[in-house]
């Protein structure tokens, strides 16, 4: 089992809009032996689109709309990948994925540097103590010098950080990265298919003006110089495997790495040094003690629901991490919050949309059970422990509309469309208590219009938004005995009262004065802004 876990690895990739995670996702398939030909995700002329992103919105935009798993062998290890989209509409997403990831690869637009949603998803990493490698990528055009972009991201990501491979120039003079961890030259000649051929170069031998010019060669051996003294040692950054810590492990350093993945340069260096020196599996905090994933017995808790994953079977999957023991198909495991035993006779493995019926998993791994409305995110099963894994919140939402049908022949479709569609923790649903009306609260604009497409396409059901002005959500409950000032609050606000899917009692304040007015008055009810509490 030991021989198992060592071997997995399961990362997400995290980035900004348009700082190219899919694209590396690609490339990292493209080594996997996954798919042949990575697809091009811009281009207009070759119809093929990214394998990560298989949502017909996704197809249209170029952007990833939700997060996508999946899974290939390479060089004895196995590879677990989440790609997870960059927009900041979708953050909830992101985070909940960071929950049940063991690193993360973090994508940096070489010459924008680090972005807003960077800085955010850092902060997530560094609360959890996630180990990230970080990947500079756009190296073939004109950006930032090398040196400067390394101080950003020590500035703003608040993380040392140490370069493992170095670049001979950019944009149009870009030559190539020379690779520290390996110790070898890679020269860059751009080929979004073939992969680009390694040489072994001693740093002060004659070869290395051959191959890159006199001046480059001259500033490399200066740079690599100058690495050495400022940066801390690689030994102490990646460690030696044997006594199991290093400085990266520790989330304490951040390992970099330059290429561009839409060329295929410098993906290969980045997969061979990530398999070796990335954490495999770690002990997952429950509430009530922490699992190690040798124990014996499988763990293992729900961190995503995606709908329609195939268009002709409206079938839902939820997404199960396995924390410990082995997951094993048609054995009967504890859902713990409905205290039903459940058995699964078709679990799945991913590669994007593609599947396959798998016999076992091992922990680590992300198995996708079909769901007929059984889970929600952050569901625990167990093999009849009563355990309950906790990080997975909704936040509040922060914009709201009224949702209608447009088409009161499609009632039932609207229906079921909305159910499932707010399964998947993509947005919150809300009835107000004064007029019964649906309100939809999200985090982002692109929220809304994501769910209008996905109701009419995947469901045939039209709808239509309606403007509302609230200004928060907040799920309010109160200490106890003072249930009659609770009652004398719901009847004061009465018009902004309403109920989320679970039935609990949620305040919509209209405003933040309104609010703060409310917490002055009524100090016996605690207003929550996370739906966990």
């Amino acid at each position: 089992m030991n021989a198992e876990i060592e071997r997995r690895r399961t990362f997400a990739i995290i980035s900004h809009p348009d700082a190219g995670k899919t694209t590396l996702t690609e490339k990292l398939l493209l080594f996997g032996g996954q798919i042949q030909v990575a697809g091009a995700v811009k281009s207009n002329k070759i119809k093929k689109t990214a394998t990560s992103d298989w949502m017909e919105i996704e197809k249209q935009r170029g952007i990833s709309v939700t997060t996508s798993v999946m899974e290939f062998d390479y060089e004895g290890y196995k590879v677990n990948i989440l790609d997870t989209p960059g927009h900041q509409d979708f953050a909830e997403d992101t985070f909940r994925t960071l929950t049940a990831v063991d690193s993360a690869i973090i994508v940096v637009d070489g010459a924008k540097g680090v972005e807003a949603q960077t800085r955010k998803l850092m902060t997530v990493c560094r609360m959890r103590k996630t180990p990230v490698i970080i990947f500079v990528n756009k190296m073939d055009r004109e950006g930032k010098d090398p040196f400067d972009l390394l101080d950003e991201l020590e500035e703003e990501l608040k993380i040392k950080v140490r370069p493992l491979s170095w670049p001979i120039n950019q944009g149009m003079r870009f030559k190539g990265v020379y690779n520290i961890y390996e110790q070898n030259l890679n020269l860059f000649r751009p080929d979004k298919q073939k992969v680009t051929e390694k040489i072994s170069v001693e740093l002060n031998s004659v070869e290395l003006e051959e191959n890159v010019g006199e001046e480059d060669a001259a500033k490399l051996r200066e740079d690599l110089e100058m690495i050495e003294g400022v940066y801390p040692a690689v030994e102490d950054v990646i460690g030696t495997m044997e006594d199991g810590t290093s400085a990266y492990l520790e989330a304490e350093v951040a390992p970099v790495f330059f290429g561009s993945a839409l060329n295929n340069f410098g993906v290969q260096e980045l997969l061979d040094c990530f398999v070796k020196i990335a954490p495999y599996p770690r002990p997952t905090k429950a509430e009530e003690r922490e699992v190690k994933p040798e124990e014996n017995k499988f763990t293992g808790f729900i961190f995503k629901i995606t709908a329609n994953i195939d268009p002709n079977h409206r079938s839902c999957i939820a997404f199960c991490k396995v924390c410990s023991g082995k997951f094993v198909r048609n054995a009967p495991y504890l859902h713990v919050r409905n205290g039903k035993t459940v058995r699964f006779s078709s679990p799945t493995q991913f590669m994007a949309q593609r599947k396959e019926t798998i016999d076992e998993a091992w922990p680590g791994d992300i198995v996708g059970l079909p769901d007929n409305g059984i889970f929600k995110i952050g569901d625990t099963l167990t093999e009849g422990e009563q355990l309950h894994f906790r990080g997975l919140p909704s936040f509040s939402p922060e914009m709201f509309k009224y949702i209608e049908n447009a088409d009161p022949m499609k009632t039932k479709q609207l229906e079921k469309g909305i159910s499932q569609l707010m399964d998947e923790g993509v947005a919150q649903l809300f009835v107000n208590q004064f007029n019964n009306r649906k309100i939809i609260g999200t985090v982002g604009q692109l929220q809304f219009e994501v769910i209008q497409y996905r109701l009419e396409n995947e469901y045939n059901a039209k709808c239509r938004w309606e403007p509302v002005s609230l200004y928060k959500a907040c799920w309010i409950e109160c200490e106890p005995g003072y249930e009659s000032e609770l009652e004398q609050f719901k009847k004061r606000k009465y018009q902004y009262m309403a109920k989320d899917r679970e039935g609990r009692d949620v305040f919509l304040a209209d405003s933040g004065y309104v609010l703060t007015m409310a917490q002055q008055d009524f100090e016996h009810i605690k207003f929550h802004f996370t739906s966990e509490f």
